[in-house]
């Protein structure tokens, strides 16, 4: 199966309290060096660390991770100019991004809302 290219084609978060580096890699399309990198790049990412060092995300983190994905990989911005947008403007990194084929499904029940009403 080919990597994922954009958050949009990555799979949805399952309903678990923690996730292993292994898991979060696979849900958001990077290696486990890499999450390891981002999280000395970046303050805002700070896994729980478990017997032996181990690493376990929430799904905040892997929101989070995403979003530092997004920023470098398809937005094109440097570790720094990420880190500097994050720490500038907390509250924009925090909204609530849906991916096109949900925001129709959400404009349907909508009108259908309306229709009836």
């Amino acid at each position: 199966m080919p990597e994922p290219k954009t958050n949009d084609e990555l799979p949805p978060i399952p309903p678990k309290r923690y996730f292993t580096i292994g898991e979060v890699g696979e849900l958001c399309g990077v290696k486990p060096h890499v999450l390891r990198y981002w999280e000395a790049e970046f303050p805002q990412l700070k896994p729980v660390k478990r017997r032996g060092n181990r690493r376990y995300y929430q799904r905040e983190d892997i929101i989070l991770i995403r979003q530092i994905k997004s920023l470098l990989y398809e937005q094109g911005y440097t570790i720094g100019g990420a880190r500097q947008k994050m720490s500038n403007d907390p509250e924009e990194m925090n909204k609530i991004s849906f991916k096109p084929s949900e925001i129709k499904s959400l404009i349907r029940d909508l009108e259908e809302v309306i229709a009836k009403l």
